[in-house]
């Protein structure tokens, strides 16, 4: 057996080896594609693609992912008879059918309408007159308490009983607020997207209601006079609304979710916390947005106006607190601390000097509002249960009492001075949501539930 002079071993014996130049390749590849027994090669078929409006079955749709038949191959196609043609292969590219699209259904985004014209109010009290033609804005003056003039020397006391229920409210009662300075109105926010006006004295009807949101309202706040209000929903829009008329007077919106409310008592403006971890400054004449803050990490919780309303504190979601100076978005104090929780409801201090925070701990905490913005670690609130919701937080006019709903159904009173807890009523087989004392009555409550109940007591 003659060995070849150059070559190399390979698995099945030798190789020779054969030096071909890239001009000379070029050309064999080239005479191989322009072949034509090689340019049209057989294609493989597929399966059908089925019926689009069948899941299951032997018909089935299939699309683009329909298999390729398998080749059966001929009978004569034997050893006996020689080797197969060898038949190359080409798969076509996949062609995606357009998809019959599904028939839109409304769940999850039938929100009605918003924003323009969507608006109304109406009066369902007895009589939207006096004999001297003033309405409910005419704070009385035939009561045997003065709701006008200096509220020096009012001291305060913790009710021991219910005096009278308001139902309007089919859902959760979400805010409740009492007329600036009198008193002698009460503004109601639901999760049945309503607002209620209700009158504390004489027959205690319901006034007027206003109807313009299509999702929870989540927060009201009284103008310095009363005479305007505010209020925000889960619908993304706050509105400004008159008082005495139930008219729409401005509607803003950020597209965001406002989750709490604050007007300035100093000027024509208010703050507004958002989802989107904003405070945003509105001007209540023109409109538009004046200031944006913008330095919080989660959903803003609380607004709080001190020291003579030139600066505010927030909390938010990102379990911090912060101060800022009126007007300028840079926070001139800034508290995190590993041990703190979410606040989410606050209340100022009568004084001035402090503010109470529902912490989400089931604890009330206290900041002072002056320079420092410490905590004041020897006031702190306990033995109410605030878990998975956020019961609101009240301090009584003369700044004696800390009072505050409980998911137990209670409301809770806690002396200012010694943090012990004074006295708890049942006010409810639900969560007691909302809070407040009246501001000119010695010892009037008024709180609100879950189940849309608004109780005063006395």
């Amino acid at each position: 057996m003659a060995t070849p002079g150059r070559g190399g071993k390979v698995p099945t014996g030798y190789a020779e080896e054969t030096y071909i130049s890239e001009s000379t390749f070029r050309a064999a590849h080239r005479a191989i594609e322009s072949n034509p027994s090689t340019s049209n090669p057989k294609k493989r078929k597929r399966e059908g693609k089925g019926d689009p409006s069948s899941v299951f079955g032997p018909n089935a749709y299939k699309g683009p992912w329909a298999r390729y038949e398998e080749e059966k191959p001929d009978a004569g196609s034997d050893e006996e008879y020689g080797e197969d043609e060898e038949v190359e292969v080409v798969y076509e590219e996949d062609e995606i059918e357009p998809q019959p699209a599904a028939a839109p259904t409304k769940l999850g985004t039938d929100y009605g309408e918003t924003g323009m014209g969507a608006e109304s109010s109406e009066f369902v009290g007895a009589s939207q007159y006096d004999y001297q033609g003033r309405t409910y804005m005419h704070v009385p003056t035939d009561l045997d308490i003065n709701l006008k003039g200096d509220r020096e020397g009012i001291k305060n006391f913790i009710p021991k009983k219910l005096v009278h229920t308001f139902k309007y409210h089919t859902k959760s009662i979400t805010q409740l607020r009492f007329f600036p300075d009198s008193g002698h109105l009460l503004l109601s926010a639901g999760a049945d997207n309503k607002i209620g006006l209700w009158d504390v004295y004489h027959n205690r009807e319901l006034l007027r209601t206003f109807s313009g949101h299509n999702k929870s309202v989540n927060d009201i706040d009284f103008s310095p006079d009363g005479t305007q209000f505010l209020s925000s929903s889960y619908d993304r829009y706050m509105k400004l609304w008159d008082t005495e008329t139930g008219k729409c007077l401005q509607r803003f919106t950020s597209g965001k979710t406002p989750h709490v409310i604050r007007w300035n008592p100093s000027t024509h403006e208010f703050l507004a916390g958002m989802s989107d971890k904003k405070i945003l400054q509105y001007d209540t004449r023109s409109g538009e947005l004046v200031q944006e803050y913008d330095h919080h990490l989660g959903p803003v919780n609380t607004i709080t106006y001190c020291d003579e309303n030139r600066r505010f504190i927030t909390t938010s979601d990102d379990k911090s607190l912060r101060a800022w100076e009126y007007g300028i978005p840079v926070p001139i104090k800034f508290i995190a601390e590993p041990y703190m929780y979410a606040m989410v409801r606050s209340a100022p201090h009568p004084s001035g000097k402090y503010a109470a925070f529902q912490s989400s701990d089931n604890q009330i905490v206290v900041y002072a509002t002056t320079d420092r913005f410490r905590q004041n670690r020897k006031k702190s609130f306990r033995g109410h249960n605030v878990s998975g919701y956020a019961p609101d937080v009240a301090i009584s006019p003369d700044g004696q009492f800390v009072s505050s709903g409980d998911s137990g159904g209670y409301v809770c009173f806690w002396d200012w001075k010694t943090c012990k807890m004074w006295h708890k009523i049942q006010a409810s087989d639900g969560p007691v949501l909302a809070v407040q004392w009246h501001p000119r009555e010695t010892s009037k409550v008024v709180t609100g539930d879950l189940n849309g109940m608004i109780k005063y007591w006395d």
